[in-house]
């Protein structure tokens, strides 16, 4: 009895003299920073654009073999998600494929010529969901919509003249409110069509949100050329040759998921790219960008870590490019425990553009340029990539939670979300120059929407950049999430609204 007496009296002392160092090789917490920290930094060592660059190449190769394009519900885009999907599986994740029917859009026609007074041809975009012109087209006057000065020209019917616009195509300046209501206010003021022109630089196109909003036959085109036609207009008659004309059929696509076997559901980190080309181009930059990018590190992942400790779930979206499809019925058909379960998104659209920015979502809003902040956890998401990019000394800046890619509908579930992008059809800037290199007052893309957005239209070095975001970001999240839950810390900033990024606007709905 007195030798047990003894033993328990000594055993509090014996768990007292352990060592701190004993102690902290217990605690969950730093164990797990210590794995996401060795698990980051293999990711982002055997990640790489040369071997991402082999998917790009792939994706090209199916282009060429099916007319051209990737674009969701056509043969190129089923054997591009057949390919990703048969990696992935290969490499021993749990894949499925989640089919959705969706409006297919093909444009055949989009034409817009000055008959009068001084002929001229002017490149125009056709507006998803367009109705269509006659094959032929149309030869009408063009009537100018008079700009509103807080910048809401033709969202409301009574910016229309009476008797103004009947049978006519009305020149509408962007701004204010969605494609769709200027041209159904148009169509009830007795426009024929609608020219659309943009309030920034860069080409404009956009759809009209779907099948059933359109009214009449609708295209974009740049700012500076519709301001000459409205220029042209307050001196006299503008006789015009209008052409859209636009392919549209309900058809099924899918989106291609793949997750961990291991890791804990409740916790599950999410990160997504959208597969579908438009129908224009291969669309090698947007978004095979993003899904090669993000299928290396899938698979340099499966390699690396057999048993991470949360669950790492990777979506390849389809029809991204007629309005969000794919994400949407994703987000649509989660339960609210699924909802609740993804403790962050990210998303990568377009991270190879040949005249780049490196832009982060600007999850905090601290840039203060359009969309509110995301959902609580997003700045987290957007100084975690910030700070991974001045430790590699990679220059960056914010772009706006616009809406207007795959981030959109997780944002509006409530689920924090971030990700990067290199700039669409925006116009760099001489500051954004001289941070990025590059060409400015031309578009981060030039081939963006178009028939050259090939294998040859990618920078390597942004590719690379944001293939180790995505490393180090599926790395450190598989085991360690501590830092959704750490305060911001504000810094004073040089003063850059960081406003840059680039429009995106396939898929542009809102003004």
């Amino acid at each position: 009895m007195a030798t047990v007496a003894a033993a328990a009296l000594a055993t509090p002392l014996l768990l007292a003299s352990a060592s701190p160092a004993t102690a902290h090789r217990h605690d969950p917490a730093e164990r797990a920073a210590k794995e996401a920290a060795k698990l980051s930094k293999k990711l982002v060592r055997k990640s790489s654009a040369e071997d991402a660059f082999k998917h790009l190449q792939k994706f090209q190769q199916i282009a060429d073999s099916t007319g051209g394009h990737r674009a969701a519900g056509s043969l190129g885009y089923d054997a591009s998600a057949a390919y990703v999907y048969q990696q992935l599986k290969k490499a021993g994740y749990e894949v499925s494929y989640q089919n959705f029917d969706f409006i297919y859009t093909e444009t055949q026609a989009e034409k817009l010529s000055v008959v009068s007074p001084a002929p001229r041809d002017i490149a125009i975009s056709a507006m998803t969901y367009t109705k269509s012109t006659p094959v032929g087209g149309v030869k009408a006057d063009l009537a100018a919509v008079p700009v509103d000065a807080d910048g809401t020209t033709g969202c409301e019917p009574a910016d229309f003249g009476s008797g103004t616009f009947t049978g006519k195509v009305a020149l509408i300046k962007r701004g204010g409110c969605t494609f769709a209501a200027k041209q159904e206010n148009a169509a009830a003021a007795g426009a024929i069509g609608a020219v659309i022109y943009n309030n920034t630089e860069g080409a404009l196109s956009g759809t009209l949100g779907g099948p059933e909003s359109g009214k009449i036959p609708t295209g974009g085109i740049t700012q500076a050329e519709g301001t000459k036609l409205a220029e042209d207009l307050a001196k006299g008659p503008v006789s015009i040759d209008f052409e859209i004309r636009q392919l549209q059929e309900k058809r099924t696509t899918r989106n291609v998921i793949a997750e961990t076997r291991h890791g804990n559901a409740a916790n599950t980190v999410m990160l997504g790219s959208h597969l579908d080309s438009v129908t224009a181009g291969p669309g090698i930059n947007d978004n095979g960008s993003g899904s090669a990018g993000l299928l290396e590190v899938a698979l340099e992942l499966a390699k690396a870590e057999k048993r991470p400790a949360n669950k790492l779930r990777f979506a390849w979206w389809g029809a991204e490019e007629n309005g969000l499809l794919g994400s949407e019925h994703y987000v649509a058909n989660l339960s609210d425990l699924g909802k609740k379960e993804i403790k962050l998104y990210l998303n990568f659209d377009m991270i190879a553009s040949p005249n780049y920015g490196l832009f982060v979502y600007d999850g905090d809003n601290s840039d203060g340029v359009g969309a509110p902040a995301g959902p609580a956890g997003s700045a987290q998401l957007e100084r975690d990539i910030n700070e991974f990019m001045d430790r590699v000394g990679a220059p960056h800046e914010g772009t706006d939670f616009t809406g207007r890619s795959d981030y959109g509908p997780f944002v509006e579930a409530g689920i924090p979300s971030g990700g990067t992008f290199t700039g669409a059809e925006g116009i760099k800037s001489a500051a954004q120059a001289e941070k990025f290199g590059g060409t400015a007052g031309v578009a981060y893309d030039a081939c963006y929407h178009a028939k050259c957005d090939d294998i040859k239209n990618v920078s390597m070095k942004a590719f690379d950049v944001n293939i180790d975001v995505i490393a180090n970001a599926a790395g450190t999240y598989a085991h360690d999430l501590s830092s959704l839950r750490k305060p911001i810390v504000t810094v004073p900033t040089d003063g850059d609204t960081g406003s840059g990024g680039g429009l995106h606007d396939d898929h542009e709905i809102t003004e």
